[in-house]
């Protein structure tokens, strides 16, 4: 039988910050999560949770087997990498024209960037040129 083809599921904005947040401190409870949000805004434990819960049947989550207490751990089921990208080229697709380019040149213009980011920068740029060349 043929392997289904997984396919990707946009998540909401809200959606995007919670898996942002397990992203960047790693696997955690409902609490962990709201606690550690990018928006700051208060919002009810059973909003999150139910949030949560709609992640998990979207195939964005997962609860993992161990606990905390009484309280379920979730876990990502994406990455960042196969978040991002989608939603990225789609982005410069819509608003740039699929020019990568152009969205780069925004993007500096629009933010203070210091000497090392620029000197990380350059290396992922020679590192793609080199895999371009191969």
């Amino acid at each position: 039988m043929a392997k289904k083809k997984a396919v990707f599921v946009e998540p909401a904005e809200f959606e995007l910050q919670v898996l942002g947040t397990l992203w960047e401190h790693g696997p955690g409870t409902v609490r962990h999560v709201m606690e550690r949000l990018s928006d700051g805004k208060e919002r009810a434990y059973t909003s999150v949770l139910s949030v949560m819960q709609v992640m998990q049947k979207k195939g964005l989550l997962e609860v993992a087997e161990e606990r905390d207490g009484l309280a379920h751990i979730f876990k990502p089921l994406v990455s960042r990498e196969q978040v991002a990208v989608p939603l990225l080229r789609g982005l410069v697709t819509k608003i740039f024209g699929g020019r990568t380019r152009t969205a780069l040149q925004h993007l500096l213009d629009a933010d203070s960037i210091d000497q090392a980011e620029i000197k990380e920068m350059r290396k992922l740029l020679d590192e793609l040129e080199a895999r371009k060349k191969k």
